[in-house]
């Protein structure tokens, strides 16, 4: 359960007005660089000495010179621990990706984000970060996921939604890959009600089923037209022809803008609800 921020003391007692601009805040604001800098540092430190082989790697793959310490000896920590911006995010994101912080410290880093007002969270595997997102949205996506992977006939429906989500709201968005895994995953929940007998269905396939055979299905949104699978077959369409990277031609490819993808999961995810929940059948 989540609460609205404590209003400052000055703006309670009417001594100034609320901020405008108090989050989430992009990359690293001055006020959130030092404890994110602490907290890189005391994770890859243990017992006062500094866990080197864990921050060797990190070193390695964000390709950050090493230093050296007082007694010439080669120092991972440090230079990971005095990075600023950018690549300091990218240092806890790898920090937690490496699984080295422990439970308490992703939950301590965790409040220092939220206490902030970062623009991001450590998402709920705790090995890595993400953009936040409405909570009440990603819950209701989470129990999409999960009422997808506990019906056999969605196949990998949960999956597929969950790499979406991840490429569309990671450190590292993946925009064309987001929008093809939500194409995915409705593909595998909508299979088993509009095309079943057809191996190789894909949403352009159901999409042709729909329009021929419009009468053999219904939904539980009751449409004043008679023609019920129409909300769900405008949501189909507007996913399927809105991605822009899906085919090769003389002209270039347009790969799918990090907006376009996220409503594009978000379209994906209700989707899949309704299919696995039973909101939209095939009648007899």
């Amino acid at each position: 359960m989540t609460t609205r921020p404590r209003p400052r003391f000055s703006v309670r007692a009417g001594l100034a007005d609320a901020s405008e601009d108090d989050g989430p805040f992009e990359e690293v604001p001055a006020h959130l660089r030092v404890p994110l800098q602490q907290w890189v540092k005391s994770t890859l430190t243990f017992e006062g000495k500094p866990r080197q082989n864990a921050a060797r790697p990190i070193c390695l793959r964000l390709r950050i010179p090493p230093g050296r310490s007082r007694f010439s000896n080669v120092d991972y920590v440090v230079p990971l621990a005095e990075t600023i911006g950018l690549q300091l995010l990218d240092v806890v994101d790898e920090v937690l990706n490496t699984r080295t912080a422990a439970d308490w410290e992703a939950h301590s880093l965790s409040e220092i984000l939220d206490q902030a007002g970062s623009a991001y969270r450590v998402n709920e595997a705790a090995d890595g970060l993400e953009e936040r997102v409405t909570p009440a949205v990603r819950e209701a996506v989470r129990q999409t996921m999960a009422d997808a992977a506990a019906q056999s006939s969605a196949g990998s429906a949960a999956d597929h939604l969950a790499a979406a989500w991840q490429a569309a709201y990671g450190r590292s968005p993946d925009p064309v890959r987001a929008y093809s895994e939500a194409i995915k995953a409705v593909e595998c929940a909508a299979h088993s009600v509009v095309q079943p007998n057809n191996a190789k269905a894909t949403l352009g396939s159901m999409l042709g089923e729909i329009k021929n055979a419009r009468h053999k299905f219904t939904a539980a949104i009751v449409v004043p037209a008679g023609d019920p699978i129409a909300p769900a077959e405008s949501m189909m369409r507007a996913l399927w022809e809105g991605q822009t990277s899906r085919h090769g031609a003389q002209t270039a490819t347009v790969p799918e803008t990090l907006e376009a993808a996220r409503a594009g999961v978000h379209l994906a995810a209700a989707l899949v609800q309704w299919f696995v929940s039973g909101a939209v059948v095939r009648t007899p």
